[in-house]
């Protein structure tokens, strides 16, 4: 009995041995999700995962956003380059007045002449195809109301404004108000009746002088002081005496459209 049972144990050994030689596969590991770290620290069976980090935008996502980017680039551009044309005009504008006033220093008298041509010169031809509306212009009639313009209004006006700066002294309203009394009820009369007067004679019809100022001449000084007394109050209180006749060429333009127009219209015979 003992050697059947010795058999037995050793046939079932043997029968076993083969199935413990072969060779078992080795199991790695489960990978831990992706984007998830363990803390060195701890211990495997402890380690608290951290939270998955943002994914990157994919394709269209990141597609969209340059598209976003390149937009408010575009937008923002725009402004800038407006603002800087805007920039540019405006440091030419103040160029250019810089300029004007250091030729008023330099040269007063000519700067206010050649200023005041400039401006009769655009009045009568506004006049001529504005107002009269001729089929072709009179470049005699504008040649002799630009050179009274130059020689006569520019220069007249210099001397007189710096005359009526030392003539009253008054400050204040009072100061104002004395010196736009003696511009517009002494001074503009008789300027008014000089300067028609010459541009009649210049125009070869000095037989036409004083049926002229018969006609024009208190209505043209009607029509000058409906505009310049409004205006003269403001350029003799906030003005300084220096810039006064630049002042005055704001509206002397379009004093110079009435004055060609009332110094050129026909004489009607009595």
């Amino acid at each position: 009995k003992t050697q059947s049972s010795s058999s037995s144990s050793s046939m079932a050994m043997a029968s076993a041995l083969p199935l413990l030689l072969v060779p078992r596969p080795i199991v790695s590991p489960r990978p831990a999700a992706a984007g998830r770290f363990l803390s060195l620290s701890a211990p495997l069976s402890t380690a608290a995962p951290a939270p998955a980090p943002v994914e990157p935008l994919k394709g269209g996502g990141r597609l969209a956003r340059l598209q976003t980017l390149h937009a408010a680039s575009c937008c923002n551009s725009a402004p800038a380059a407006a603002s800087g044309g805007v920039e540019a005009a405006r440091a030419k504008g103040l160029q250019l007045v810089a300029w004007y006033l250091l030729s008023l220093d330099k040269h007063p008298v000519a700067t206010k002449a050649v200023t005041s041509a400039v401006l009769t010169l655009a009045g009568d031809l506004i006049c001529q195809l504005v107002i009269d509306k001729v089929p072709e212009l009179d470049l005699k009639r504008t040649f002799v109301f630009t050179l009274l313009g130059l020689v006569l209004v520019g220069p007249t006006l210099h001397f007189w404004y710096l005359y009526l700066s030392k003539l009253v002294t008054i400050s204040g309203t009072s100061g104002v108000i004395s010196r736009l009394l003696l511009d517009q009820f002494i001074f503009s009369p008789v300027f008014i009746g000089v300067f028609m007067s010459l541009l009649v004679t210049l125009e070869g019809k000095p037989s036409l002088v004083v049926p002229k100022l018969k006609q024009e001449w208190f209505s043209s000084l009607i029509a000058n002081w409906q505009l310049w007394i409004p205006f003269q109050f403001l350029n003799f209180y906030f003005v300084p005496q220096k810039l006064q006749v630049l002042a005055a060429n704001f509206v002397a333009l379009a004093w110079n459209v009435i004055l060609s127009y009332k110094a050129h219209k026909k004489v009607i015979a009595e």
